[in-house]
């Protein structure tokens, strides 16, 4: 069935499951530290990687600083592998937790499974820190539809998370050419679906509200925050989930982006 075409002068992307894998990204990193526990102490490594997303959340969610993560969108997974430089005293501050936090997340797995070993742990750790800040997996037809788009609309990127995390990303999937301007909650202290980190992005892009769209995988945050902010909205919903009552209903839906280059027009 065809979707209806929109009239715009400016495209703004999210990039985690919109533009990048990154779930599936988390988990092959804590499977591949998962072959170490599995030589060194027979740990089966599926089950390392359920207690480790067990644990680290529970950790996580009665840390310091949870409401500021949850503000600027850290996630419990890219607390286990992001630097945290920057300024703001809130990243200090989780830059001084994380080496706890961490430890105590992989041991609190391994220790599920029936397994006291700290020094593995902190191997653990080093492993999937490392492993993680190199592997970015761009979605098959992201590079493809960027390109295309890039002939005929001002493109954006809003993502939520610490500066050094979603940079790392970008930079990784040599994604950032493609974008006329991208913004990282992290550097502004709010996030989508806060109305301001979008009035910034139209503002940017030197269109107005009508002008634009919003193409995101989040029904709280990209498309309930484009759509408070006047933007239109498309729904990126790879993973099949079910739309509920209680849920912004976006203007589209896609399961990915292959369509976009027949639903968007260029504004005359």
């Amino acid at each position: 069935m065809p979707h209806q075409q929109m009239k715009v002068r400016a495209v703004i992307f999210d990039l985690d499951e919109t533009l990048i894998e990154e779930e599936t990204s988390n988990d092959a990193s804590v499977l591949a530290a998962g072959e170490i526990a599995h030589a060194r102490r027979g740990v089966d490594r599926v089950a390392l990687l359920a207690a480790l997303r067990k644990r680290s959340r529970e950790l996580f969610l009665a840390g310091p600083l949870i409401d500021y993560c949850r503000n600027i969108g850290i996630s419990t997974r890219e607390a286990l592998w992001g630097t945290f430089a920057g300024d703001d005293p809130s990243l200090a501050q989780l830059r001084q937790w994380m080496p706890t936090y961490r430890l105590e997340s992989w041991w609190g797995a391994l220790n599920e499974l029936g397994v006291d070993d700290r020094a593995l742990a902190a191997e653990l750790v080093e492993i999937f820190e490392s492993d993680r800040s190199r592997r970015h997996v761009v979605f098959a037809e992201s590079e493809r539809i960027l390109h295309h788009l890039r002939k005929n609309f001002r493109l954006g990127l809003i993502t939520n998370g610490a500066p050094d995390i979603q940079g790392t990303k970008i930079d990784g999937a040599k994604l950032a050419s493609f974008f006329d301007t991208i913004i990282i909650s992290g550097d502004h202290g709010f996030g989508k679906p806060d109305l301001r980190i979008f009035q910034l992005a139209l503002r940017r892009l030197k269109v107005a509200a009508h002008e634009a769209v919003m193409i995101g995988d989040s029904l709280n945050r990209d498309i309930a925050g484009a759509r408070d902010a006047g933007i239109r909205t498309i729904w990126i919903n790879r993973y099949q989930r079910t739309l509920s009552e209680s849920h912004a209903v976006p203007d589209i839906e896609l399961t990915d982006l292959r369509d976009l280059p027949t639903i968007l027009i260029p504004t005359d």
